[in-house]
C-alpha cells in the first residue's frame, strides 16, 4: 500500500516522520513524502535543524486517490505551516472523505482542526492543542495512542515522541 507522509517544507519533528516511515516501510508498505513545495524538506530536532528530505510529491500534483493512508507527523511549526496552504488542507480532507486511515502526532492534529476534521472526534495530541481540537468540536483525552472510528474512517492519534512506538504499532495495526 502507498501511504502518503504530508509535509510542510521545514519544521517536521524529524524522528516523528523517520520512526513511522521506517515502520512502514519495514511492514512492506511504500511511504512517499508529499509536501507543498518540491525539492527538500528541512526536518528539525525540536528547534534545531536536523536533516533534510527528498520530496517525493508536490501536494497540489498528488491524489489522495492513489493512497490506502495518511500519516501527519508534527514539529509545532510543520502543521502551522500545513494549515495555512488551501491545497494541503484539501488534501487532508479527502483522505476523510473517502474512509482512509489517518495518522497524526502531537501538534499534527492542528492540520485536522484546520480541515474541520474532528467535529465528533476521540483525539489525543500534544496537550497545547487540547483547547484547539474541543474548539473544534473534538474530545480531546490524554492517552498514549487513541483509535477513533467514530467517523468516516479511522484516525489514529498520539501526543509525542516518547509515543512513537505504541503510534506505529496502533497505525500497522489498523492497516492489516
Amino acid at each position: 500500500m502507498r501511504i502518503a507522509f504530508l509535509t510542510a517544507p521545514e519544521g517536521v519533528e524529524q524522528v516523528e516522520l523517520t520512526e513511522p516511515w521506517k515502520a512502514v516501510k519495514d511492514a512492506g508498505h511504500e511511504p512517499v513524502l508529499v509536501s507543498t513545495k518540491s525539492g527538500q524538506i528541512q526536518a528539525f530536532d525540536h528547534l534545531d535543524k536536523a536533516d533534510t528530505f527528498p520530496v517525493d510529491a508536490v501536494v497540489d500534483e498528488a491524489s489522495p486517490d492513489s493512497f490506502g493512508a495518511l500519516v501527519l507527523p508534527g514539529g509545532v511549526a510543520n502543521p502551522d505551516f500545513l494549515r495555512m496552504d488551501e491545497k494541503a488542507v484539501a488534501f487532508v480532507g479527502a483522505f476523510f472523505e473517502q474512509g482512509r486511515p489517518v495518522a497524526a502526532i502531537c501538534h499534527a492534529p492542528w492540520t485536522l482542526v484546520e480541515a474541520d476534521v474532528v467535529r465528533g472526534r476521540v483525539l489525543t495530541s500534544w496537550p497545547s492543542l487540547r483547547t484547539d481540537i474541543r474548539n473544534a468540536g473534538g474530545i480531546w483525552v490524554d492517552e498514549q495512542v487513541k483509535v477513533c472510528d467514530h467517523g468516516p474512517n479511522k484516525l489514529i492519534t498520539s501526543r509525542k515522541p516518547d509515543d512513537l512506538k505504541a503510534f506505529c504499532e496502533t497505525f500497522l495495526d489498523v492497516l492489516a
